[in-house]
């Protein structure tokens, strides 16, 4: 357990915004209780690896930062293998020890930043795949009374980017750990959303591995994303809007080319990335507050910005998009 009073948050947030905040950093469960004598009171934020936050002024109260670790096998036999993991593993760690094991079923997921414990309230999803369609269930410690509770797949009420921890319990739980329902054989690959099918055929992939799909989205995701160790980032800022298909198509009618998947009834989710880049703010600089050049759905700190300016920038965007094609973008990224 470490607490440090009026604490530099640049380092725990990968927007790199030198925010100021009083944190206190645990590594077990059994710390809790002393944890939550000892800064008084319940936190504001619970840190994960800070990969989809944007501070936009200095937190008020305490930030407990989750770096619980430990992966172990829960259960398997011949077809499967259910694996648990602590809260505070590298998301992308984790993936590719289970990759080393070849246990199929996080593949697509692979390069996605963050920690574990955090998948699961987003959601997380890449390429086709949700944590939804692999999670088994999760741990979490009830922060009004210090009981630990376990969510099935059912009452965590998984959304598009969405959970019950987003909405109804937001702030009322502590993730320790998140299990997951693996593949050990007869794995069903996914390689028909975005450029996967296209990075294995350049590779002359024709039966390719759960290994051979994580190296197609880690070189799609290192050419289109920047390291947000290079230039800071939350990874997609904003979500892709589900629209009703007469919305849809009365885009289309004026760009043909608009991209969309199919959504359910009557239903599609729009590209977010498309829609920002046709409106013009692909590449877009404001000071050091930024739309990525090769990812519009992608904002970045190119050294100095503000939280706020970044912001800004975001609801400029919003309204920008809004106004040229009657959509509204939710952002996914946590503001503060």
């Amino acid at each position: 357990m470490n607490i440090q009073k009026a604490a530099s948050l640049k380092s725990h947030n990968t927007f790199g915004i030198d925010a100021i905040g009083d944190l206190a950093v645990f590594q077990s469960t059994e710390e809790l209780p002393a944890l939550m004598e000892k800064t008084t009171h319940q936190p504001t934020l619970i840190l994960g690896g800070g990969s989809n936050l944007l501070f936009t002024q200095n937190p008020t109260g305490w930030l407990w930062k989750n770096e619980i670790k430990g992966i172990e096998v829960l259960d398997e036999n011949d077809d499967y293998v259910i694996v648990r993991s602590g809260a505070g593993e590298n998301w992308h760690q984790f993936v590719l020890h289970c990759l080393r094991n070849n246990w199929g079923g996080l593949e697509n997921l692979s390069l996605i930043p963050g920690k574990v414990g955090a998948s699961p309230m987003q959601n997380i999803g890449a390429y086709g795949v949700e944590i939804k369609d692999i999670f088994h269930s999760l741990q979490a410690i009830r922060i009004s009374d210090g009981i630990l509770v376990e969510f099935d797949n059912q009452s965590c009420a998984f959304g598009y980017r969405e959970s019950v921890f987003k909405r109804k319990l937001k702030d009322q739980y502590i993730i320790v750990s998140v299990s997951f329902r693996l593949s050990k054989r007869n794995h069903v690959l996914k390689t028909g959303y975005g450029d996967i099918q296209k990075e294995l055929e350049i590779a002359a992939n024709s039966e390719p591995s759960i290994q051979d799909v994580s190296r197609a989205v880690i070189a799609i995701r290192s050419t289109k994303l920047p390291d947000p160790n290079m230039l800071g980032n939350a990874g997609s800022f904003f979500k892709n809007p589900v629209v009703s298909t007469s919305i849809a198509d009365s885009i289309q009618e004026k760009h043909p080319e608009l991209v969309f998947y199919p959504a359910g009834d009557s239903a599609v989710k729009l590209a977010a990335g498309w829609l920002i880049e046709k409106a013009g703010w692909k590449g877009f600089r404001r000071n050091d507050a930024g739309v990525h050049a090769r990812q519009a759905l992608v904002l970045v700190n190119y050294g100095e910005a503000s939280g706020k300016e970044i912001w800004q920038l975001s609801e400029d965007i919003l309204l920008d998009v809004q106004a040229k094609f009657g959509v509204t973008l939710e952002r996914e990224v946590n503001i503060i």
